[in-house]
């Protein structure tokens, strides 16, 4: 049973509440009717999340808080399914970069999922980056393109952003080598950071952690820094997953700020993951540009801190596992717990890394070493 129409009533209501928060219009919050409302779906769709249910005997009418919508780890994407959609209507299949035999997590969408996954991360990343539909800027990106890498939702990302927001120079700057290892070319990737810097063309450059090192690394001896010009900014996301040298986030973004003739407060970083259709963001238009950054869902999604003894939210300003609730999450599950630990900063969070014996994930997290 996947209550098709049901699923798709709420997609439309989710997805009308997106194009008003973009429209900067003060509309009522919605979050808690509507996960409930998905839950409710889910809770019956989604046999994984259904058996789990049942054998907690945790019924819809019993739960007082959204807070207490039963979580499911990502390792479980790892092992189950975790959908509403059968198997000849998973159109997308999104994975997890840890990919040791099946050793990864798996994330199914039709065409209707994937829209509000696309509206969602659209909507959010333009919110926080300051951009209007239609802003053109030269996108330069540090993955392979969407052909290579098709099971990367970061890579479907990039693209989305590429396609609405790139100009005819934009690109993508690395290539899959037989090992199946994302390899950026520092050569051509200098080469269009000077073409856009001498051209005048503000830049979008997007990547990995690992991506940035080695742009860094390979850049030509005795090149003059590349001052890109007012309007451009770096997003950084994931961790090194041993493709490169490590670096301390700080010393990390510090380099790049140098090399690209950029302040601090243009050089951002963004935390998703593939089990998870919404980011969060460490930097937004109007923040103060010494200002502690802290990351922030977009309204539509809620970062939770708790304390892994007790299951509890902590305190702001301590320290737990983060839960995500996502309610872009339409065909799988709305409520995930991370390995991630992280502070509780008002309704945002600051990451501090991986959890004690969690598994090791690739580009889609942020490295334990801050």
């Amino acid at each position: 049973m996947t209550n098709a129409a049901e699923f798709r009533s709420f997609a439309a209501d989710l997805l009308a509440w997106i194009d008003e928060v973009e429209a900067g219009n003060n509309v009522a919050d919605q979050f808690p009717t509507l996960a409930w409302r998905l839950f409710g779906l889910q809770s019956e769709c989604v046999s994984t999340l259904r058996d789990l249910c049942r054998g907690r005997g945790i019924a819809l009418d019993v739960l007082r808080d959204w807070r207490d919508i039963p979580v499911v780890p990502t390792r479980a994407f790892k092992e189950f399914p975790i959908t509403s959609l059968s198997p000849d209507h998973r159109t997308a299949e999104f994975r997890s970069s840890q990919t040791t035999g099946r050793d990864f997590s798996r994330c199914f969408h039709d065409p209707e999922s994937l829209a509000v996954y696309e509206r969602s991360a659209l909507t959010w990343f333009r919110v926080a980056q300051g951009l209007r539909p239609g802003d053109r800027r030269r996108v330069l990106v540090l993955t392979p393109p969407k052909a290579e890498a098709p099971h990367s939702s970061l890579v479907h990302m990039f693209e989305l952003i590429r396609h609405e927001h790139g100009d005819e120079g934009s690109a993508f700057l690395a290539a899959v080598d037989p090992t199946s290892a994302w390899v950026v070319e520092p050569k051509t990737a200098w080469a269009a950071l000077r073409e856009a810097s001498d051209g005048g063309t503000p830049v979008l450059l997007l990547g990995t952690a690992f991506s940035f090192v080695h742009l860094l690394d390979g850049r030509p001896a005795g090149q003059p820094p590349v001052r890109l010009p007012a309007g451009s900014f770096v997003l950084e996301t994931g961790g090194y997953k041993g493709r490169s040298r490590e670096l301390p986030k700080s010393d990390l973004h510090a380099a790049l700020g140098k090399a690209l003739g950029l302040a601090p407060q243009c050089v951002r970083t963004e935390y998703g993951m593939c089990e998870l259709s919404s980011q969060a963001y460490d930097t937004f238009p109007g923040d103060p540009p010494a200002g502690q950054r802290r990351f922030r869902f977009p309204p539509w999604a809620r970062a939770v801190v708790v304390s892994p003894e007790t299951g509890r939210e902590v305190a702001d300003g301590e320290s737990g596992l983060l839960r995500v609730y996502d309610l872009a999450n339409v065909r799988s599950v709305l409520a995930i717990e991370t390995e991630d630990l992280a502070v509780r900063r008002g309704l945002g969070f600051e990451l501090l890394g991986r959890a004690a014996r969690a598994e090791a994930r690739g580009c889609s997290l942020m490295p334990a070493a801050t």
